[in-house]
């Protein structure tokens, strides 16, 4: 009886793990390149290529304000921490409220509202 009690709290907790990261993991790359292309105005996905904000290549898993070569940062400079999923859910669905709530300021308004193109483009960032 102790055995399954353990399996069953041990299944219980995986799903639990799959279902919190399932908003994330639903993401399509393919959706979230045209997604993108309301981003290009502003970032451009080549290591190095800047244009009025910071090239995305490599965005997830860097360090927040550190795309080598972008000197145009303010607001993001010395942020404490990193991009992941989690983070750029929450900044790509309102960047500057996201910006407020750590102590910093971004000139980026562009929002993106609907959860699943969020995730799709996240998916697409992680891709690239």
């Amino acid at each position: 009886l102790m055995g399954r009690s353990v399996l069953v709290a041990l299944g219980m907790t995986a799903a639990i793990i799959m279902a919190s990261g399932s908003a994330f993991a639903a993401g399509d790359a393919k959706k979230g390149a045209k997604v993108f292309k309301k981003c290009k105005a502003c970032h451009a996905v080549k290591a190095g290529k800047h244009k009025v904000g910071p090239s995305l290549s490599g965005v997830v898993g860097r360090k927040a304000g550190t795309a080598a070569g972008f000197k145009k940062y303010k607001g993001l400079k010395k942020a404490d921490w990193s991009w992941d999923e989690k983070t750029l859910d929450a900044w790509l669905s309102n960047p500057k409220k996201f910006a407020k709530s750590r102590s910093r300021k971004t000139s980026m308004v562009f929002k993106l509202k609907k959860a699943k193109d969020r995730a799709n483009v996240i998916a697409y960032l992680k891709s690239i």
